[in-house]
């Protein structure tokens, strides 16, 4: 069983990892091209936020973690997690980053040092980029896995163990060697024929997992053009029926959701896929949708969206498992839509920084001056806080003329007996029905 292991790039994927294997008893040497990043984790404080891994770096750094710009040469395993951003104009793939985390691998770790492909990456990666690197300065003396990640931001360290570690192997020595360093960590190893079939494991959850959601998210968008609610449409067509449930509609961003699907049609190489890049499409026109719903609105409240003021809750990409990622969020979209509009937004997070708010357009407010100080409410996310909400008590003397809950977290009837517009995704009851 190895125990010193070497992990390079310590974005989301890196550090959970580290924090995981440090707390199964590995040493672990963590490398990161960042000095911020550097200087940061080498205070025992995580840049990043996932719950439990402050307490493990503040009390593990320097003891079972330590971090640096490359990995020391007797590291008997080497993880690579950098990012494989997806370019903005041509969607496709920039692998630069792994190539250049293979390299730096490959001049700084003995021969024969397990490589551990972590990061989501096109099918034939592994074999086509990083084994050249390794091959390069170590000839055939190459062990070389995939093992992709898999996890939830907010349940991280519980699923890195839980959850099946799936695994692709260069060839039978190495497929025993990566099971060997990952039963240290998880519960269950699911191992694969190859390097290849591994990627793909990990590009196929992603992407199932978009279009699911984008299919709710299409139920919502034709319920919206009859005047339907789509959960009632929803809940009605899942109950006791022993067939495959429908998604509530909602927000689908993130890291991974927003990303893995350009890289699953850059594998399918000259024949794109059918499905994929439309639920993708879709999933990126929700924003766009709501945001000029949320625009038209205003005109209807006010005769003109021009210097309305807008509260927004929920700036992260997702409320529950709670984030402060901003990966994938829909307000980043729908701030050009507001801007557009000469809408004044004002913001509200439970755990994105007043900084973050600010560079993404908006002026932090507090959460009941979100209710007193604007034209309307749009609720983004589902985190706890919001669904705690309770209307009567967060009224002021001024009320907005509308709430957008896109997540349906609030007490409709609250919201309507408050002689306030109640509006969701897909769901636009008239304007009439407020005093319903």
């Amino acid at each position: 069983m190895p125990s010193k292991i070497g992990v390079v790039g310590l974005g989301y994927v890196g550090l959970t990892l580290t924090a995981a294997l440090a707390e199964k008893g590995f040493t672990v040497y963590g490398a990161d091209v960042s000095p911020a990043i550097l200087d940061s984790l080498s205070r025992g404080r995580p840049h990043i936020f996932e719950p439990g891994i402050d307490d493990i770096f503040a009390n593990r750094i320097g003891k079972d973690i330590f971090v640096s710009t490359e990995l020391p040469s007797d590291v008997e395993v080497a993880v690579i997690s950098v990012s494989t951003p997806v370019d903005d104009i041509t969607r496709r793939p920039n692998l630069a980053n792994l190539a250049s985390a293979a390299r730096g691998v490959a001049a700084s770790c003995r021969p024969g040092t397990l490589v551990v492909v972590r990061s989501t990456v096109p099918v034939g990666t592994s074999r086509n980029v990083v084994l050249p690197e390794l091959q390069a300065a170590w000839g055939d003396d190459v062990k070389l896995v995939m093992a992709p990640e898999r996890t939830i931001q907010g349940q991280a360290l519980r699923e890195l163990v839980e959850l099946p570690q799936v695994i692709g192997g260069l060839d039978a020595a190495s497929l025993e060697a990566g099971v060997e360093f990952f039963a240290g960590l998880a519960q269950t190893i699911q191992t694969v024929s190859s390097l290849e079939a591994a990627e793909l494991v990990k590009l196929t959850n992603n992407c199932h997992t978009d279009l699911i959601y984008s299919f709710g998210n299409e139920i919502a968008l034709i319920a919206e053009r009859h005047g339907l609610d789509p959960l009632e449409v929803i809940r009605a067509t899942n109950v006791d029926y022993p067939r495959p449930d429908i998604a509530k509609p909602g927000y689908v961003g993130g890291g991974c959701l927003s990303k893995d699907p350009y890289i699953l049609i850059d594998s399918a190489g000259d024949r794109p896929p059918f499905l994929v890049g439309k639920a993708r499409e879709l999933n990126e026109y929700l924003p766009i949708h709501v945001g000029e719903t949320i625009v038209k609105m205003l005109k209807e409240a006010r005769g003109r969206s021009l210097g309305a003021r807008l509260a927004v809750l929920g700036w992260a990409y997702k409320g529950w498992p709670a984030t402060d990622d901003m990966r994938g969020t829909p307000i980043a979209t729908m701030m050009r839509v507001f801007s557009a509009a000469g809408v004044t937004v004002i913001g509200h997070d439970p755990l994105v920084s007043d900084d973050v708010i600010r560079q993404y357009g908006g002026e932090p407010v507090s959460l009941d001056k979100a209710f007193t100080d604007a034209d309307a409410v749009l609720i983004i996310n589902d985190h706890p806080d919001y669904r705690a909400i309770q209307i009567p008590d967060i009224l002021g003397g001024a009320k907005p003329a509308f709430i957008y809950d896109s997540w349906r977290v609030l007490d409709e009837s609250a919201v309507r007996a408050a002689g306030i517009r109640y509006a969701g995704l897909g769901y636009l009851p008239s304007v009439e029905a407020v005093s319903a």
